[in-house]
């Protein structure tokens, strides 16, 4: 896995690794040289049958919309450093689903268990529903063969099966946030979710 930590998501430059202090990979922004640098450090380490995680902390906690900046950089990754599943990460909701070239892009995850039950303002985005993704992955090539989600609500810093109706609006908010990038959500047994694309 492969992390990195983006300005525009709110981390502040000082915790960037260094040389003699750990941190986080900082990022100033998300241009070629950067990916070619990811690129690198990837062929370094990555062999046959490997999957390659790119965990990302990008954007804005809160909104629906993804910038074009971070679907190129994605996109570059996958293109010409051969990350195979991209784990974005910042909101505090799920938000897009894309399926590029066969590979996964979360865009933004959401939270799954946080400490910001309670604060006021943006209800509408239902941050106390969070997801479980299980992607499953041909060896073969590493393309997503399917990706299954199980609907969870945080409620007192717990865990529980979300109802039938949170999971419909689950559903229904994923499908809105992936219609750009073709993807859509299905419900599947036991008020699971399965993505679908074309």
């Amino acid at each position: 896995m492969f992390a990195l930590g983006v300005e525009s998501s709110g981390i502040p430059p000082e915790w960037a690794a260094t040389t003699g202090r750990p941190g986080v990979n900082f990022q100033w922004d998300l241009s070629g040289p950067v990916v070619q640098k990811i690129a690198e450090r990837i062929q370094a380490v990555k062999r046959e049958g490997d999957i390659a995680v790119a965990s990302i902390h990008w954007g804005g906690n809160w909104g629906y919309g993804i910038p074009r900046e971070q679907v190129e950089f994605a996109h570059a990754l996958i293109d010409e450093a051969a990350v195979d599943v991209i784990h974005g990460h910042s909101s505090h909701h799920p938000k897009g689903i894309e399926v590029y070239r066969g590979r996964l892009i979360l865009y933004g995850c959401g939270e799954f268990v946080d400490d910001y039950e309670g604060i006021a303002g943006h209800e509408r985005f239902r941050a106390d529903l969070v997801l479980m993704y299980f992607p499953t992955i041909r060896r073969s090539d590493n393309r997503l063969v399917q990706l299954e989600m199980v609907p969870l609500q945080l409620r007192r810093f717990r865990l529980n099966r979300a109802s039938r109706g949170d999971t419909q609006w689950l559903k229904e908010s994923l499908s809105r946030s992936g219609e750009p990038f073709g993807t859509w959500v299905e419900l599947g047994p036991d008020d699971t979710l399965a993505l679908r694309w074309t």
